[in-house]
């Protein structure tokens, strides 16, 4: 998908060039700037560039549709999806902002209503190959493999050499079971793109189905070769040797296959089939005893999980941490509830938490709206493992001062930690947008 978007970045620059007057110089200069900024690959720098424009003229459309672009680059794309909402809002008549809002829902597996959006691309420019394409992957990811396969065609009848819609119409004419069909369109792929892997092993596939175990091996050697870490082209290939008689070669095969995979149950299935044919059963129960177990899904007891998914303990620690306290001194009031604050901070950087949230607990009673002190009790919160108390200190934080990048921060890897997906990614989309940019960081590695 990165080629596209480098597609409709500089799509957006024809379509977001200023066709709307903007009244004023510097708006029109920060307009400017965005645009130079994101052809050079900063798109943390555009964002704050089109938001400038945006606090000067909130009925900029362009404006809200490249920000959305520079937040799909950055992989935000729930912060993408809400600027192309509201550049819609303001011009329901340009396809690329419907196009664009597709891609990100589909990132979001939200494909839809990714097809509604491209469906009314499509309807406004009839001849946009892309979004015949990607309504296509859309279909296809909801089982509409007839309805993609439609979509892949008219992509292709526009844009004959096409080799993503080739590629994809050949993957989905296998799942339809036309393997003839799927072999020609590899073949075409290969023909237009020697050098794609994932072809020759398309292509392979389809010969396995097609009976030609031998023209099948050929292809998965050819996509072995470019990609040696390809554990399903081993596998595939171990299997067509099988079908060939030569039992040692797919064991090599599926020992590779094992390599990169460990939990392949097939490859143990094909592994412990070709160690029976050379007739060591031992090494071949083993195997099969392997594949059965491995077939069953883990299941673990729901109520002792407490961070779920990618951002475990550990890795919330990690996160976590790289958020640094803006510590400036502060006229002392005649409450005190700054020296609380401070000593607070000193006694957690010394390793007594405890004695740190009774001072933060009190610089808060002393100041009912000071901002850091609840934020950074919910730091502490969240380093003792109380993530719950830790998200209401954050969320105190964010309605005393709404701009509290950090609070939306760590609000968004702890919400994220717990199982909220997707209310963490808006948070932490939101404090990218405030200008805390290790945000895109995170949201890049766990938010698509």
């Amino acid at each position: 998908m990165k080629n596209v978007f480098a597609c409709w970045m500089m799509m957006a620059l024809c379509v977001g060039g200023m066709s709307e007057a903007v009244a004023q110089r510097s708006a029109a200069e920060f307009f400017e700037e965005g645009n130079s900024k994101a052809r050079g690959g900063d798109f943390a720098g555009a964002l704050q560039s089109y938001s400038a424009v945006l606090a000067m003229n909130p009925d900029h459309a362009p404006s809200y549709f490249n920000r959305g672009l520079a937040k799909a680059n950055l992989k935000d794309h729930r912060g993408a999806i809400m600027d192309y909402d509201r550049a819609i809002e303001l011009n329901s008549k340009e396809a690329l902002y419907y196009h664009s809002r597709g891609v990100s829902k589909s990132m979001q597996d939200d494909n839809r209503a990714a097809i509604t959006d491209y469906t009314r691309a499509i309807e406004l420019n009839p001849d946009d190959a892309k979004s015949y394409y990607n309504r296509g992957v859309s279909r296809a990811k909801t089982d509409n493999e007839r309805g993609a396969l439609q979509d892949y065609n008219k992509a292709i009848s526009v844009d004959p050499n096409d080799v993503f819609a080739l590629y994809a119409r050949g993957t989905c004419k296998q799942k339809l079971e036309d393997y003839a069909g799927s072999l020609a369109d590899f073949s075409r792929v290969i023909d237009l793109s020697p050098k794609r892997a994932g072809a020759y092993a398309g292509r392979g596939y389809a010969k396995i189905k097609l009976g030609d175990y031998k023209g099948a091996i050929t292809d998965y050697t050819q996509a072995i070769g470019m990609s040696p870490e390809d554990g399903a082209s081993y596998s595939n290939r171990g299997f067509a040797k099988a079908k060939v008689d030569d039992f040692a070669g797919a064991v090599t095969d599926y020992n590779r296959a094992l390599q990169v995979n460990p939990g392949d149950y097939e490859s143990f299935y094909g592994r412990g089939f070709a160690k029976s044919k050379l007739g060591d059963q031992r090494a071949a129960i083993q195997d099969l005893d392997r594949a059965v177990e491995l077939n069953n899904s883990f299941t673990t007891d729901a109520k002792k999980l407490v961070y779920m998914g990618p951002i475990n303990r550990g890795t919330l620690d990690k996160l976590r941490s790289v958020v640094q306290e803006s510590i400036k001194i502060n006229e002392l009031s005649p409450e005190r509830a700054e020296a609380y604050y401070i000593r607070g901070l000193a006694k957690n950087k010394n390793g007594d938490s405890k004695g740190a949230i009774a001072d933060l607990n009190s610089s808060i009673a002393l100041n009912p709206t000071f901002a850091e002190a609840y934020f950074t009790r919910g730091l502490v919160h969240s380093s003792t493992g109380a993530q719950m108390e830790a998200i209401l200190d954050c969320s105190s934080a964010i309605k005393i001062d709404p701009n509290y990048s950090e609070a939306f921060y760590v609000r968004g890897i702890i919400k994220h930690s717990l199982g909220d997906v997707n209310g963490g990614c808006l948070d932490l989309s939101k404090s990218g947008e405030l200008g805390y940019t290790p945000a895109y960081k995170v949201i890049s590695d766990y938010c698509n």
